[in-house]
């Protein structure tokens, strides 16, 4: 397949045996999109991202086959692009469209009520914290310029069917607001794993599951470690392996 780079871009092959063009002076392929491909366990007919970036996470879950169509939005015009030509070069186009839209515009993301699961990596900062980024992308990735959790949690219940199930990534200092945002529009945590770089450090992500209208009930798995002494821990490798965690997970 004929395919051209932009400048400032590049091409990798990632896992899955994916090819992802990403932008050098963007974010890039980090391990919290990896990690929440690897968490998201339900399958289902229709599954929207919000805010995609390269799309490598609905890109993974494409070629998983975990839903039978995803739809990928981006704010960034640039990005969703990006996303439109990653899909087209995997060959992923009858699983994954993108689509430009602010996740704030519920009217742009969809049928209300139509998606069983919806997933996002958010922006984890708020806008008066951290230091600034080199590029506008990286800002709007990371910052919450362009909405806030409540936001992307609004999101998520809109459009989300009734039991449907919302997954995200984020970080452990910001767990009080993430489960403020979401139960304060009926997303009700069920499955949390504390993610920690090595079994001596304090989790520095968490990744989370709601469902839309579930009951009280969390279940805290044990944690995931990924690294000791010895390189990558057996539960870290069994993802980079089969894409999933296990099943005790």
């Amino acid at each position: 397949m004929h395919f051209s780079l932009n400048e400032n871009e590049r091409l990798d092959e990632v896992n899955d045996r994916l090819r992802l063009i990403q932008k050098t002076d963007g974010l890039t392929f980090g391990t919290d999109a990896l990690l929440l491909a690897a968490f998201i366990r339900k399958k289902g007919r229709l599954a929207l991202e919000l805010g995609g970036g390269s799309g490598i996470i609905s890109l993974l879950l494409a070629t998983r086959e975990r839903f039978d169509f995803i739809r990928s939005v981006e704010i960034q015009p640039s990005y969703a692009a990006l996303i439109s030509r990653n899909t087209t070069l995997n060959g992923l186009t009858d699983r994954l469209e993108s689509s430009c839209a602010d996740i704030r515009d519920h009217n742009a993301l969809g049928e209300h009520g139509s998606y069983d699961a919806v997933f996002s990596n958010p922006p984890y900062m708020t806008t008066d914290s951290g230091f600034p980024c080199a590029g506008d992308a990286k800002n709007t990735a990371r910052h919450e310029a362009n909405g806030t959790i409540y936001d992307f949690a609004a999101a998520a219940a809109a459009m989300l069917k009734y039991g449907g199930t919302f997954y995200t990534v984020y970080r452990t200092e910001r767990l009080a607001d993430l489960l403020s945002a979401c139960r304060a529009h009926r997303l009700e945590p069920k499955r949390m794993t504390f993610v920690h770089a090595r079994a001596s450090l304090p989790p520095s992500m968490l990744l989370a599951e709601f469902r839309l209208g579930g009951k009280s009930g969390l279940e805290i798995t044990r944690p995931l470690i990924l690294a000791n002494d010895g390189g990558n821990t057996a539960d870290y490798d069994y993802l980079l392996d089969k894409g999933i965690l296990p099943d005790d997970f």
